[in-house]
């Protein structure tokens, strides 16, 4: 069989074209197992901490014995005490049971529990079953917050806590390691409160090492997974660029890194546009797999849209990011920060709170935008027709703006300052969305975006469009404009860029004007 790039449950190397993690499993092995430590990999959804428990069960196996467990489907394991101590005691049997373990050991640990004292009758069979063991034990489970907010859960966390507190004093027989698996960090399970919740308990996982395993992908490790592609297809992509691109857009996040490189395998290459999967492995083609994320649902973005409507000042924090160049402080012990970031929504950058990568901005800004759209709140549909902004194929942005232009002038020129102000990109991207919709994409170049700016970069079948948007703050701020908007075209290579200015003077002078600068051109509206 074919190897395939895998978006869903772990990744497996003999069927899957994935990120060479060796390394990484390597060191948790030496950093954190050898060691002796407890941990927990809590890392947002679908940020590969299932493939990487499998790859490292697998490399564990060779020197340990190694318990595996799931919690993804154990809700009834957490009706009562007995319920959690005989499941346990089943999955354990049967982990080791494939790993052939002695009889004697495994008949042991089947035996019946005391009724009465269920998770002390536990505890003893692990500490018999570590006693007996010829190899070291670690005990792995994954989702392990699907029940993290129940009280008989923190139960089964004391029991492992109190083995290891007598385990480092030399006085009890346990586990050499335990992982938890999950996206909430149970050492903090004030995390994990239902909307109008209050937490109601502490965890007792303190005795947990920080995780500080960089699970992300960087080019480099994006570019072992597009060599071993490589290898059965012979594409002649260019590694280097096509590698730097992917973590240009998604940051390393995972998934998104194998859902583009699935599109473009199975479903770029062989259309007409792309005929081959040469033709599929360019630049041309990595964004035509994007812009097909984005148009398509799938489980993550469902995950992000639900978990907005859960907590509405995320929602609330993300938009003033987004679309008001509001700069917030990176501090964890925040709790909207701190969700931002569990959910994978939001990272740090030089101290600041950002959005974690392109492909998610661009989600939640689409979402965002459809919002408003739907519930009828700034939005109006233009009455001129989009088929004439594309010619030959290709996004006539001349007239884009010059139609903006006559747009803005007829629906919203009267509206006051402060709605210009708190909304005006809105109002741009809100326009621009339809016209290029199904054909391009779009992003907002993270790095320029404050309260007075904003530089749009438009993706068009190949080719990119530069607009920068801002307020009018004098003739002197808008000269600045102009020579930064220059500056960015020479970066991105463009002869030609797009100014866009919200002009709040009494006497202001509207209109549509062309501006040379040192070779390169800008069409520049003010309204």
């Amino acid at each position: 069989m074919p190897k395939r790039f895998c978006v869903t449950g772990a990744c497996i190397p003999e069927k899957n074209y994935m990120v060479d993690i060796s390394g990484r499993i390597d060191r948790i092995i030496k950093e954190y197992i050898e060691d002796g430590r407890y941990f927990t990999i809590n890392r947002a959804r679908q940020y590969g901490k299932t493939t990487t428990l499998f790859l490292l069960e697998r490399k564990l196996r060779e020197d340990y014995l190694v318990i595996s467990l799931s919690f993804e489907a154990a809700d009834e394991y957490f009706q009562s005490l007995s319920s959690l101590a005989e499941g346990l005691i089943m999955d354990i049997g049967e982990c080791l049971r494939n790993q052939n373990i002695p009889e004697d050991i495994l008949n042991e640990w089947l035996s019946p529990i005391s009724e009465k004292f269920p998770m002390r009758s536990l505890g003893m069979k692990i500490s018999a079953l570590c006693r007996h063991s010829k190899k070291k034990i670690v005990l792995m489970i994954d989702e392990v917050d699907k029940s993290s907010d129940n009280q008989i859960f923190l139960s089964l966390l004391g029991l492992l806590r109190e083995k290891y507190l007598k385990w480092q004093q030399g006085r009890e027989k346990t586990f050499q390691s335990v992982i938890l698996a999950g996206v909430y960090d149970v050492k903090t399970l004030k995390l994990k409160l239902h909307p109008k919740e209050e937490s109601k308990y502490n965890s007792p996982w303190n005795i947990a090492a920080d995780f500080m395993m960089d699970m992300s992908f960087s080019a480099e490790d994006i570019k072992t997974m597009l060599e071993g592609y490589e290898k059965d297809y012979e594409t002649g992509m260019d590694f280097s660029h096509i590698s730097s691109l992917l973590y240009d857009y998604t940051a390393g996040y995972p998934y998104l890194v194998s859902k583009i490189c699935q599109l473009a395998d199975e479903r770029i290459a062989g259309t007409e546009e792309f005929p081959e999967k040469s033709s599929a492995w360019t630049k041309a083609g990595m964004l035509s797999a994007i812009k097909l994320l984005l148009k398509e649902s799938n489980t993550l973005f469902d995950d992000m849209t639900k978990k907005l409507l859960d907590y509405p000042r995320l929602k609330e924090m993300i938009q003033k990011i987004l679309f008001g160049g509001s700069a917030f402080p990176f501090k964890r012990e925040m709790p909207m920060i701190d969700l931002g970031v569990t959910f994978g929504f939001l990272r740090e950058k030089d101290g600041m709170v950002a959005v974690s990568n392109r492909i998610f901005e661009t989600q939640l800004y689409d979402l965002f935008l459809a919002e408003m759209a739907v519930n009828g709140e700034l939005y109006r549909e233009p009455a001129s027709d989009r088929n004439q902004f594309i010619v030959s194929g290709m996004l006539q942005m001349d007239l884009v703006m010059r139609k903006f232009y006559e747009y803005f002038e007829e629906i919203y020129s009267d509206n006051d300052q402060k709605f210009i102000e708190d909304n005006g990109r809105k109002l741009f991207l809100l326009y621009l969305k339809p016209i290029i919709n199904g054909t391009g994409n779009y992003y907002i170049e993270a790095q320029t975006r404050d309260s007075k700016r904003t530089d749009v970069v438009i993706d068009y079948k190949g080719r990119q469009f530069i607009v920068e948007l801002k307020i009018w703050r004098g003739e002197e701020y808008n000269a600045r404009g102009e020579k930064q908007i220059f500056q960015y075209l020479e970066f991105y290579r463009q002869e030609k860029g797009y100014l866009l200015s919200f002009n709040f003077n009494k006497n202001k002078k509207t209109g549509i004007h062309e501006l040379e600068y040192e070779g390169k051109r800008i069409l520049e509206v003010v309204v």
